[in-house]
């Protein structure tokens, strides 16, 4: 009899990080996941003993204080293996793979998994096939891949605000929204389209 994975289904999740610096020292101080269905996590992270590189400015941009990641940040530990249960075998989209992938492999490296265990790829690929999901099974008959990318780019018009929150879960979110909004564009296009040749 299969466990509580035996009807597993792949699924888009939108994930961010913030982080204590852009240093080589810096580490992640705040993760957030959203997946496409809305399902969310937020955690703050409690900084391993040798992470201590900290940067006031990056404080000054999320507004997380390290003496808030001691008294309210779950342990990395712990964070790192939550991720792995609940990311594992999805695929997970970031908006910045160079630095997000940076600080996810820190966390792991601490929590002494491998630091590979999970691969980020970069949000605008979820958008995209988002978007020539819609138009291929609904037939359009245009460019696909030019016609996605008109609605990716009106799409973060339309939804991402014009400063980031900065806050790990409120900037997934975001990304989630954004892709929400391509399928929707997709499908006024293709019924703009159909209606023109009628």
């Amino acid at each position: 009899m299969g466990g509580p994975r035996a009807s597993f289904l792949c699924m888009r999740v939108f994930l961010d990080f913030e982080a204590s610096s852009l240093g080589e020292g810096g580490f992640p101080v705040e993760v957030a996941w959203v997946f496409e269905h809305g399902r969310s996590e937020t955690h703050l992270i409690r900084p391993a003993p040798d992470w201590t590189e900290w940067d006031p400015e990056a404080q000054a941009i999320h507004r997380i204080s390290r003496e808030q990641l001691e008294a309210e940040g779950a342990d990395h530990a712990d964070v790192a293996a939550r991720m792995l249960d609940q990311l594992s075998g999805h695929a997970l989209y970031v908006t910045a793979p160079s630095w997000d992938g940076q600080w996810l492999s820190r966390l792991l490296r601490a929590a002494g998994l491998p630091r590979h265990a999970l691969r980020l790829k970069d949000s605008d690929e979820a958008h995209r096939e988002a978007a020539l999901n819609v138009l291929e099974v609904l037939g359009v008959r245009d460019d696909p891949e030019a016609v996605a990318e008109r609605l990716i780019a009106q799409a973060r018009l339309n939804v991402l605000p014009e400063t980031p929150a900065h806050r790990a879960l409120a900037d997934a979110e975001a990304e989630r929204q954004v892709c929400l909004e391509v399928q929707r564009l997709a499908r006024e296009a293709v019924k703009a389209s159909r209606w023109n040749r009628a």
